[in-house]
């Protein structure tokens, strides 16, 4: 045997066999430039599928939000009232709003509202969680428990609360006879029917709850016992440890709960009618009367689209100083 048999890598012809064969990484069944990797059936497959499942709910979203949107703001910009034909107006309407009193009374009574029924709806529902997650049996019932009151329907719910605030015949100024403590005028007291409300939609704080819940069952037990080792007490450790740690779920209901509050109808509709003395007059109640009361739908839309403006603006207000106070693995 020679010696190039031996090694088997000396000569050019021996090399060009012997030597690994290298592929150009641009390169693509021997043609260069094609950069790109192949996709398989099942990707393309996959993609097919999603974009077809995700396209009745893309149709329903242009054909049932953002159609009516334009529609609105169109509308908006018109003089048309029911029976009429609308005639172009411009800003006329938005002229009309802002020098409209009862705008103001209606904002005024939606902020109130949404300042007093979303923090308590917020720390209800979280001292709720909080009950429930220390519970080690019967956690199935009290979930149920407190969530039947999101489950039944606003109409029935206001009728329940009507008769809950009767002065007369209601059972929360029967109970406060009882224990000899001083009665409310409730819904028909021009000072207190804008806190009754309020009760009517921290009443409803099972959604929230389920979402606390979930998120205290996240926390790391480890955390929990290493504090209470170092000797922190239970509020020590829900302000240091469990209050930092699901402050994006707090977020979450903060502006989900706002959103819902300056959208109130149901409560003002049934339960109070706007009154006493314009006491509970929220927006999209006034709205409602300007539209289908007075028939002015041109002016109906402007408020809508108001009202829009004014919640997106919250929003990304909530949503600028939420790095002051929400926590998250990425943040210092």
């Amino acid at each position: 045997m020679t010696t190039q048999e031996q090694t088997g890598s000396t000569g050019p012809g021996a090399s060009r066999s012997a030597a690994p064969h290298r592929r150009d990484p641009g390169s693509r069944n021997g043609r260069r430039g094609a950069g790109v990797r192949p996709r398989s059936a099942l990707a393309r497959s996959q993609s097919r599928w999603g974009r077809l499942l995700a396209a009745p709910a893309v149709v329903g979203f242009a054909v049932f939000t953002v159609g009516p949107m334009i529609a609105s703001l169109v509308i908006g910009s018109t003089n048309w009232s029911i029976g009429t034909n609308p005639t172009w107006a411009g800003t006329e309407n938005y002229e009309a709003i802002f020098a409209d009193p009862r705008f103001y009374a209606s904002l005024k009574a939606t902020f109130l509202y949404a300042l007093l029924a979303v923090p308590g709806t917020v720390i209800v529902a979280f001292l709720v969680a909080t009950l429930m997650h220390q519970v080690r049996r019967g956690r199935g019932f009290f979930r149920t428990v407190f969530y039947l009151p999101v489950l039944v329907p606003p109409v029935a719910s206001a009728v329940l609360w009507l008769w809950l605030f009767d002065p007369t015949a209601g059972l929360l100024n029967s109970a406060l006879r009882m224990l000899h403590l001083p009665t409310s005028q409730w819904i028909y007291g021009e000072s207190s029917a804008l806190p009754s409300i309020s009760l009517v939609a921290i009443w409803g704080f099972g959604n929230m709850a389920l979402i606390f819940l979930a998120a205290l069952q996240g926390v790391p037990r480890e955390l929990m016992e290493a504090a209470e080792v170092d000797g922190a007490g239970p509020l020590r450790r829900t302000w240091n440890i469990t209050l930092p740690i699901i402050s994006p779920i707090i977020l979450f209901n903060l502006i989900t709960g706002f959103i819902a509050a300056v959208q109130n109808f149901d409560s003002a509709y049934i339960i109070t009618n706007g009154g006493p003395n314009d006491a509970t007059l929220f927006y999209v109640f006034y709205l409602y009367t300007k539209a289908f009361t007075d028939g002015q739908l041109g002016y109906a839309s402007a408020m809508a689209w108001i009202l829009f403006v004014v919640i997106v603006a919250i929003t990304v207000v909530v949503f600028r100083t939420s790095r002051y106070w929400v926590y998250s693995e990425g943040s210092k």
